[in-house]
């Protein structure tokens, strides 16, 4: 087992609260307590749950509202934008399967972390090991790779939470620039990010983000107020839904694909949100916490998606807020409101990079230094100003969305749990080998949505910079 990361921060997606002390994306046993146990192999089978002891666990109701706070980010104002892709009935559909795929998913890692828990006989592991621990375990010619998982998950949730930081950038600096431009005329888009970047540096000075929690606190009710401005521009003007239409090219679902899966799969998020239960068997089930999150999650999001679309038709932006009029004042609040919010997320998102990079690997190399504090601020400074750069050079917040959601959430909502589902279960893969199939099958339409989605995403991206 590698060792736990630090205690993480109390928000993630979208300026949303999340409960401490469990870390997001790499979730470990740093948010437990050890206890003894005296279960013994010939005393009885080892139950991770009863052997979890958290500082601070949340309810049911509690786990439920942080999942539907912690899923309300830029995603979901994508999804009118990522309908313009698909059609309104490929979109719909498309949306509701997305979402069930990435529920089944989330069931099967939580039940697989489960196993793994009882086998070795710990209350709870990791994401990069959970992967390590299945492979070890799994078919034969798989085994090899399991000393790599871990480098391979951390990279896939490093690439991830920096692409986030990215479109975080994006957003803020467009839905300035709207609001602003009506006072003082068009400003250059650079001009607005360059102006960001001084700010997110000093936010990312923070060690101890718990200092951000009364920023996120007021953020998430002004997310409220925006949502709700949102509807009362889009629903009284909409056209006949006949008027759009109900598919398009097959070219063009990859980005439909990436941007949702964007929007939905948030597998750090669930996983932080488990951990950290006061009654963790209540999660899983037909009626468990996770079912009922996501049946308003993904209910909510093909509403914005249909309605977006119908509303804004091929118009359809990046994000709903830049649809809205750029001289009314709600509208101007509104982006005002989202910008506030996502700029308080960056140092949020920042935090799993930072934990990967800095606090599991290059602080232990630095230290025998007497200059530690300043190198992490170098390098808290150096991570900005690479998001920064990319951000820049590519201001397309859609196809950032799209290539992220291909590239990273493809892998770890969909290759990696059907892997690690396949190698809990072997050489026991059901009758007929249905297990086996299953899960070839996802992984097959995870891995079809990474390198598509990614090609496509990326030739777009190369398209729009000449």
């Amino acid at each position: 087992m590698r060792p736990p990361p630090s205690p993480p921060p109390k928000a993630s997606n979208g300026g949303m609260a999340l409960p401490e002390p469990v870390s997001v994306y790499t979730v470990s046993a740093s948010a437990l307590i050890p206890v003894e146990t005296t279960d013994t192999p010939a005393s009885g089978d080892y139950e991770p749950y009863d052997n979890r002891k958290l500082d601070r666990p949340t309810t049911n109701f509690e786990t439920w509202v942080h999942m539907l706070k912690g899923s309300l980010g830029t995603g979901v104002l994508a999804m009118p934008e990522a309908f313009t892709n698909a059609g309104i009935l490929i979109g719909t559909l498309g949306t509701i399967f997305i979402g069930s795929v990435c529920t089944y998913c989330l069931h099967v890692l939580i039940r697989c972390q489960y196993t793994l828990c009882k086998r070795a006989r710990i209350p709870v592991i990791n994401y990069p090991d959970t992967v390590r621990m299945a492979l070890e375990s799994g078919p034969v010619p798989l085994r090899p790779m399991a000393r790599y998982a871990p480098a391979l998950v951390d990279t896939f949730l490093v690439v991830y939470q920096l692409g986030i930081c990215c479109v975080y950038i994006v957003f803020v600096a467009t839905n300035l620039q709207q609001v602003l431009s009506s006072w003082v005329g068009l400003i250059d888009l650079k001009w607005l990010q360059l102006a960001l970047l001084l700010p997110l540096i000093l936010l990312n000075y923070v060690r101890s983000l718990k200092y951000l929690a009364p920023l996120s606190t007021v953020a998430n009710a002004a997310t409220a107020v925006g949502f709700g401005i949102i509807v009362y521009y889009m629903v009284p003007a909409l056209p006949s839904p006949a008027d759009r239409p109900l598919s398009k090219p097959v070219s063009s679902l990859p980005l439909f694909i990436g941007t949702t899966l964007f929007a939905l799969e948030a597998v750090g998020l669930v996983i932080a949100l488990e951990n950290n239960m006061k009654t963790p068997r209540a999660f899983p089930g037909y009626f468990g916490v996770l079912n009922r999150s996501m049946v308003v999650i993904v209910a909510l999001y093909t509403v914005m998606g249909f309605f977006g679309y119908v509303r804004y038709g091929e118009d359809a932006k990046g994000s709903i807020t830049l649809n809205l009029p750029s001289v009314d004042i709600a509208a101007k609040v509104c982006k005002l409101i989202f910008s506030l919010a996502i700029f308080i997320t960056y140092a949020l998102q920042c935090y799993v990079p930072l934990d990967i990079l800095w606090e599991q690997r290059l602080k232990r190399r630095l230290e025998k230094s007497n200059h530690l504090l300043l190198w992490e601020y170098v390098f808290r400074t150096l991570i900005v100003v690479g998001t920064f750069v990319l951000a820049v050079a590519v201001p397309r917040l859609e196809l950032f969305i799209s290539l992220f959601g291909a590239l990273c959430l493809s892998a770890l909502g969909l290759v990696f749990p059907a892997l690690v589902d396949l190698c809990v279960a072997w050489p026991h893969t059901g009758r007929y080998n249905w297990i086996l199939v299953r899960d070839v099958l996802i992984f097959l339409f995870g891995l079809l949505a990474l390198v598509v989605g990614t090609y496509v995403a990326l030739r777009d991206i190369i398209v729009s910079l000449f």
